[in-house]
């Protein structure tokens, strides 16, 4: 029986290709011989809200969506199973894989308590591995490689006996704690640093708000001298300047010479992309009256209604879509300010009730020029703009080196599994 065993062990480890070399003490193994992996339960929608809504007793049930990418479980989703000996059942302690869908392979969470669970996710119950180990393994990149290169099907999964067959780094017994204690010290240090960039981008919307709120309530000192709101002009949009609409694109019927045409996917909030711009022919009094003028305020009619961005380039023969606003100011009108406080219209959420449509929203030429704006003195109007464009671009910046940080962070993790599941820490 002895040397049956040993024929079958040997027989275990022939079968595995070994990915890379491990330190010595170490071995590859399939994941089948390091835990039991099975999915959970799939309950039918109104089964779950009569039977398992609300219930005080029983264990939580987990489903994908009760996942987050951060790993974090929400148990409070207000589904438990009281009849759970009906059910497939995870301990504490388990990773929980998602393993179909577009999260496979992406949410991976570690219960802290015994669970119900759903059937797009997969339990890896560990024996004789420490279950914190497998957990980090499940997040390594040779992982995610491994088990990317095995989704297949329309939804994109990979299926349970695949799971079984996927190689595993398995370090001594005696190290596997002090392996996962070294890799939750440095990840500990790194998610500090990844709380104080998250709070910078989380707070990015509330500052910018506040500073827009600042601008247009009257509440910044220009010149010394604080301009009081109840100052300011009140104007519809059809006071401050002429706005037209372009040209529909119709490839089989325009003649004439060919020129670049702008579209309302040209038109970001304050810039332009024009890295996929169309060419369309027009004739030559088409491209007078369509052409482009530095300080020209383009505003989207749909897609995301009233997004708008200046040209502060020189003129320039462009063609732009009928979709599109194109907005020339009168005297003593700055455009920029205009597309400052069409922003911040959009932003508090004033812009809105001047939308069209139900399913697809619109902001027409006739709603356009019933829009209301507060006008203040053209100097006054500059330096507005002066300010917002300064602050603004350092909040932009402050929230570019946080998501640098993120990314930088998430790299490290990466490394650190890496150089773990080699033996390297």
């Amino acid at each position: 029986m002895e040397n049956f065993e040993l024929e079958l062990e040997n027989k275990r480890q022939i079968e595995i290709i070994e990915p890379y070399k491990l330190p010595e003490g170490w071995k590859w193994d399939f994941a089948k011989n390091l835990a039991d992996i099975y999915t959970g339960n799939s309950i039918n929608e109104t089964v779950k809200q009569e039977k398992y809504f609300g219930q005080m007793q029983g264990l939580n049930f987990i489903g994908t969506k009760d996942v987050d990418f951060d790993g974090t479980i929400n148990y409070e989703n207000g589904v438990k199973i009281n009849d759970y000996e009906n059910f497939k059942t995870a301990p504490a302690n388990t990773p929980l894989l998602c393993i179909e869908g577009g999260s496979a392979g992406r949410k991976l969470g570690f219960s802290e308590e015994e669970i119900c669970f759903g059937n797009k996710l997969c339990a890896f119950v560990c024996k004789g591995i420490n279950p914190k180990l497998v957990y980090y393994y499940l997040q390594s990149d040779f992982f995610y490689h491994c088990f990317m290169k095995e989704r297949h099907g329309l939804i994109g999964g990979v299926s349970v006996n695949t799971l079984k067959q996927i190689p595993f780094p398995v370090p001594p017994i005696n190290s596997q704690l002090s392996i996962v204690n070294s890799i939750e010290t440095m990840f500990a240090k790194l998610d500090q640093a990844q709380e104080k960039a998250k709070s910078v981008l989380d707070s990015f919307e509330t500052r910018k708000a506040a500073i827009l709120h600042k601008a247009f309530s009257g509440q910044l000192r220009i010149e010394n001298e604080e301009l009081k709101i109840e100052d300011w002009e009140k104007k519809s949009f059809s006071d401050l300047g002429i706005a037209n609409l372009g040209k529909m694109l119709d490839a089989n019927k325009n003649t004439g010479n060919e020129v670049r045409y702008l579209r309302n996917v040209n038109v970001r909030w304050f810039d332009f992309d024009l890295s996929d711009l169309l060419t369309m022919r027009a004739k030559p009094e088409e491209i007078k009256k369509l052409s482009v003028k530095k300080g020209d305020l383009f505003i989207c009619e749909g897609g995301e209604p009233g997004r708008c961005a200046v040209w502060k380039d020189e003129d320039a023969d462009f063609i732009f879509q009928k979709a599109i606003h194109r907005f020339r100011p009168n005297e003593g009108v700055s455009s920029e300010f205009v597309a400052y406080e069409l922003y911040y219209l959009n932003q508090i959420g004033k812009l809105s009730d001047y939308f069209t449509g139900t399913t697809i929203k619109h902001l027409t030429g006739q709603s356009l020029a019933k829009v209301p704006i507060k006008l203040p003195p053209l100097n006054y109007q500059l330096s507005i703009v002066n300010f917002l464009d300064t602050v603004l671009e350092k909040e932009s910046r402050a929230k570019e080196a946080a998501q640098t940080v993120l990314d930088q962070i998430a790299l490290l993790k990466k490394s650190i599994l890496a150089r773990a599941f080699r033996g390297e820490l």
